[in-house]
């Protein structure tokens, strides 16, 4: 599992009282907020759900504990996040362009990268056109894109939302919804990770990657567990009504221990095992884009980067990714920060890049590393691809394994680590490459 954004360690949230006493309303809990997830927090009425929210985004100091941002204490570290609350919470003597830029000036960015900077959110969230127009002139769903728009034009590392969606009529919440997730999915945002406080359990089951359930008196997680309905979700799915009966149950029945997590037929748990989504993009493209940060002094914008090579953001995000995936470079700010590794890889020859993409591969992603080990440990080194394909299945979709799978092949290929017959449907470990000798591999 990749290291958390944010860690909460037994953060407590309390209220002295005149008297020796005081009002608990969290009770020490641990929490975090992993890369490329989508976080729920669902809890009845008064529970903390808000409170938590506040603390684990540096709002509210807890009362004990400590929560981290990247390891560091949240109040030392460069924490960017964003927050889209349920009130819309707009100005409104000021326009909706105004509005999103506020935050931007208020970070003392210069007028015309704020104005850069706020178009292109606004378009983004399908504002464009409504920059001159008030907030009293918008209806509650247009306002509350705003509410996104501003919150999303810092480029957040984590958005949190404090039920965002509650205000709004059903058929609007269901339309942002899907728009926020297909914004999600296609990475259109540079967003890493979604906290999403909300009291809805279809929408929780809609939405996130993982589910953390507060009980009340004090406020304290009492499940967390991970989504395995691939996207698009139906509700009239068995899983679905399942999970839901279940978190019903946990919310409905304080007294009773939690029950198993509904899982489908041969879903093992993924608390144990998680596959990264492997970004689909060649190592090609992955060195010229270290190469071409070298060039702009080892740290460029990613869509300034986009547009100074006239790419869709869409097309150069798989790369960043894939990069960041191999500790090539790191992501800070919205900004691509070029790593020593990935320096190193740059600047060297072909058979040099070839080690160095084969040592990043086998440290950083799970899947190479069980397809070599697979094929070391068989005696004809020889493994079919069946074999692959069951257990991405229990997290991907059935076409997004097989691009999964696809990205594997030419990582492994590339890096000398596996070859793929594609006539027998299997992968296999050459002779020749089975001897443990680095050099054999580079010749």
């Amino acid at each position: 599992m990749a290291e958390p954004i944010i860690r909460a360690r037994q953060v407590e949230k309390y209220y002295a009282q005149p008297s020796e006493n005081r009002i608990q309303v969290i009770a020490a809990t641990d929490l975090s907020i992993a890369p490329d997830e989508i976080v729920a927090l669902l809890g009845p009425s008064g529970s903390g759900k808000s409170t938590l929210l506040r603390m684990l985004a540096g709002l509210s100091r807890p009362s004990a504990g400590e929560v981290l941002w990247r390891g560091a204490p949240i109040a030392q570290a460069e924490a960017n996040v964003g927050i889209v609350f349920q009130g819309f919470a707009l100005f409104p003597w000021l326009t909706v362009f105004e509005n999103v830029e506020a935050p931007l000036k208020a970070r003392g960015m210069p007028a015309p990268q704020r104005r850069e900077q706020s178009l292109k959110i606004l378009d983004t969230v399908g504002l464009d056109g409504f920059q001159a127009a008030y907030p009293r002139e918008l209806s509650g769903g247009m306002r509350q894109r705003v509410g996104f728009a501003r919150a999303l034009v810092v480029q957040p590392e984590v958005l949190f939302m404090d039920e965002p969606f509650s205000s709004l009529d059903v058929l609007t919440a269901e339309n942002l919804r899907s728009e926020l997730l297909e914004l999600w999915q296609k990475k259109t945002i540079p967003t890493r990770a979604i906290f999403l406080v909300t009291h809805n359990i279809e929408e929780a089951l809609l939405l996130a990657d993982r589910i953390l359930v507060l009980g009340r008196n004090p406020g304290q997680v009492r499940t967390d567990f991970r989504v395995t309905l691939a996207h698009p979700r139906g509700r009239r799915t068995p899983l679905f009504a399942q999970l839901t009966d279940y978190i019903y149950k946990v919310l409905t029945r304080p007294d009773v221990a939690p029950p198993d997590v509904p899982q489908s037929p041969g879903v093992r748990d993924q608390r144990q095992m998680h596959y990264q989504m492997l970004p689909h993009a060649r190592p090609g493209g992955i060195a010229g884009l270290l190469e071409l940060l070298i060039d702009y002094s080892g740290r460029a914008d990613i869509y300034r980067l986009a547009d100074d090579l006239a790419f869709e953001i869409d097309d150069l995000l798989p790369i960043v990714e894939a990069a960041q995936l191999l500790g090539f470079l790191k992501v800070e700010e919205g900004d691509a920060a070029i790593t020593p590794e990935g320096r190193s890889y740059a600047e060297s020859g072909i058979l040099a890049q070839k080690d160095l993409f084969r040592k990043a591969a086998i440290e950083h992603v799970l899947l190479l590393r069980q397809i070599t080990r697979a094929l070391e440990t068989k005696s004809d080194r020889s493994v079919p691809e069946e074999f692959f394909l069951d257990m991405l299945d229990e997290q991907f979709s059935s076409e997004e394994t097989l691009r999964q799978l696809q990205t594997a092949v030419s990582w492994g290929r590339y890096a000398e680590l596996f070859d793929f017959d594609a006539s027998r449907r299997r992968f296999i470990l050459p002779q020749a490459d089975a001897e443990p000798a680095t050099e054999s591999r580079a010749e």
